[in-house]
């Protein structure tokens, strides 16, 4: 089992950054994908950005130049660096690990944090 805890949510206005963590507990593999979901009203949850162990990120094209994922493979933490917020950007953000566990895949899920944007 893997716990996430995320903090760094809140209200901005639009324009101004925020940074989201995750810290992640219990049983991490050294391999898996770390990432962040969002899920505004009404609407269904949506990948934001995703980094794997080695590295290498993944953004959707709506924060693509604006957010910033990273990692610390040693802390098991992931942060996602959030400029340039807009209206759009409002919405529950929710920290995600998958890793293949004894050949099934396994996602796990934070609480999730509330960022709201006012324009």
């Amino acid at each position: 089992q893997v716990q996430l805890v995320e903090s760094g949510g809140g209200l901005v206005q639009a324009g101004e950054s925020l940074r989201l963590s995750c810290a992640a507990s219990g049983s991490i593999f050294s391999i898996n994908v770390m990432g962040w979901y969002r899920q505004a009203p009404g609407k269904e949850r949506e990948l934001v950005a995703s980094i794997i162990s080695s590295g290498s990120t993944s953004y959707a094209d709506s924060v693509k130049g604006r957010f910033t994922i990273s990692r610390d493979n040693a802390k098991n933490t992931v942060n996602l660096q959030m400029n340039s917020l807009k209206a759009e950007d409002t919405a529950v953000y929710y920290c995600n690990v998958f890793q293949v566990e004894r050949g099934l895949r396994k996602n796990y899920w934070g609480q999730g944090t509330q960022v709201t944007v006012s324009s």
